[in-house]
């Protein structure tokens, strides 16, 4: 049997459609053959100052009636917790390329308010700044991702910064950093030089960004041994240029080369789609987008193989996700919108393609973590809501540091709409740090269950137990009136005559532990 090496999503298709109404999908998994690591990062959050994605979201104050600790909300904090959040990005971003690190220090009462003018011209008061931001991440059991600003900052002010995080304490800066309460350096486990440089970091071309990142790295570099890991932000979409470039000409040894990519329901900017009230068109359009992330991946890291044979450069998605119109009589800019079961689905199919490319991908940060675009978590002054994804990540947590295991996808029938067609089970499989055999698979079609039938080479499948997350309806989502209209249910299955079949239900995420 010839096994399909760590496939996002294998296909096999019959001629006849009442062929695939009657095939019975196999997926046999190779146990003994284990592949790389899936890196925990690939489960990394974003947190922009946008909107109320920070301010309000998860920061209101040590003031606050509402419940919390040094300022963070209490609810919103101990639900992070439960998704084991690896790894948080801040403060942008395009924020990031405004932001000047040093109004964020000191008492906060004394700290300059400023115009957020990339996100609506709201103001920033600067309460949460440097200290803060190490405090939830503390708080979070997470690591650090800090976003430095190049297109109104300057290496001088970068290397700052740096210092000030992680100089001793006997030093300037650390001293500097003692006064305003934190003696010890801060551990900062990546740097990002810039952020967008394409567009809103700069409206660069890949060459002058690349002078830039040279310029910049050279300057932290000599931090040494506390600098944290550079991260080159690279293009969007299936834009190769800045992969090419970087991967060429990029100095040091940069953790990873960023890409970007947002799925609409349009593939059109200008008229992205809805976030609900949606019909099956836009439900396939949308996975159908989507699923392009499998050609950008694979494109880019095709060029960093040409181009860095030693494979000293990862390939990091620090945005992505979906990405609709803004709802009616919503703030624009501040890109709130609301999260449904196929927004579920989205993530847990990106997720299956950051699986089989982890020997590559280091890292992925969803935008974003809070009340922005495709967020785990919707707040309201002191209510609270889980979103579709957050069940999906909360899901998805024993894939964490699990090491991917091979597998073949057999009699995979097409979720056909229209004259366009999409698979219509995904899968990915690994071996957790506990010892266990994890098993995801996803059903896109909306309308008709899948049975799957699971076998271990070398072994028996004898049972599967876990969890399943479906609905109703398409666009079902959870509101602070009806939280739990998206929710995970228990999900079972045992070997009948020795034979272990798994039945997806229609639109659905199933993850379980295989015995």
């Amino acid at each position: 049997m010839r096994f399909i090496k760590y496939p996002a999503m294998a296909a096999a298709m019959f001629a006849a459609a009442t062929a695939i109404a009657a095939a019975e999908v196999t997926i046999t998994i190779d146990a003994a053959r284990p592949g790389p690591v899936i890196n925990k990062n690939i489960y990394g959050q974003f947190a922009e100052h946008l909107g109320a994605g920070i301010y309000g979201g998860i920061w209101v104050g040590p003031e606050s009636a509402i419940p919390n600790t040094r300022g963070w909300r209490k609810d919103v904090v101990g639900a992070l917790k439960n998704l084991q959040v690896p790894l948080l990005r801040w403060p942008g971003g395009c924020f990031a390329d405004e932001y000047h690190w040093r109004d964020g220090i000191g008492p906060r009462g004394g700290r300059p308010a400023r115009v957020n003018s990339t996100w609506g011209g709201a103001a920033d008061s600067n309460a949460v700044g440097t200290h803060e931001f190490f405090d939830l991440v503390e708080l979070l059991g997470a690591e650090a991702y800090v976003n430095g600003n190049l297109r109104t900052g300057s290496p001088q002010e970068v290397v700052d910064w740096i210092d000030y995080m992680t100089a001793d304490a006997k030093s300037a800066p650390g001293q500097l950093r003692a006064k305003n309460g934190h003696p010890k350096p801060f551990k900062v486990g990546y740097f990002g030089i810039g952020n967008e440089a394409w567009g809103c970091g700069g409206y660069m071309d890949p060459a002058r960004y690349t002078k830039l990142y040279n310029e910049y790295q050279a300057a932290i570099k000599a931090r040494g041994a506390t600098a944290p890991q550079l991260i080159a932000s690279g293009g969007k979409d299936f834009d190769l240029t800045w992969t090419e470039h970087l991967s060429k000409h990029a100095q040091g040894d940069p953790a990873g080369i960023t890409v970007h990519y947002y799925t609409t329901a349009t593939g059109n900017w200008e008229k992205k789609g809805q976030a609900t009230g949606f019909g099956e068109d836009q439900w396939f359009s949308t996975l159908q987008e989507t699923l392009k992330m499998q050609g950008i991946v694979t494109s880019n890291l095709a060029r960093l193989d040409e181009n860095d044979p030693a494979r000293k450069f990862k390939l990091i998605l620090d945005e992505w996700g979906s990405w609709y119109d803004p709802a009616p009589g919503a703030n624009a800019p501040f890109l709130q919108q609301q999260n449904s079961l196929r927004d579920a689905v989205l993530a847990a199919l990106n997720l299956h393609i950051f699986h089989a490319h982890a020997d590559r991908i280091s890292m992925t940060n969803i935008a974003q973590m809070v009340n922005v675009l495709q967020a785990m978590i919707l707040t309201e002054q002191d209510r609270m809501v889980l979103t579709p994804t957050y069940h999906a990540f909360k899901m998805y947590v024993p894939f964490q540091d699990a090491t991917s295991l091979p597998f073949k996808l057999d009699n995979n029938p097409q979720y056909t709409l229209g004259k366009a067609s999409i698979p219509t089970v995904s899968a990915s499989a690994a071996r957790g740090k506990d010892g266990t055999l994890y098993l995801a698979l996803v059903n896109t079609n909306p309308r008709e269950p899948a049975d799957v039938a699971v076998s271990v080479a070398g072994a028996k499948a004898s049972s599967a137990s876990g969890a399943v997350l479906t609905a109703a309806a398409i666009d079902a989502h959870n509101t602070f009136a009806a939280p739990g209209v998206v929710a995970p249910a228990p999900f079972a299955a045992a070997a009948d005559a020795g034979k272990l079949v798994l039945k997806l239900p229609a639109k659905s995420i199933v993850v379980v532990a295989v015995k």
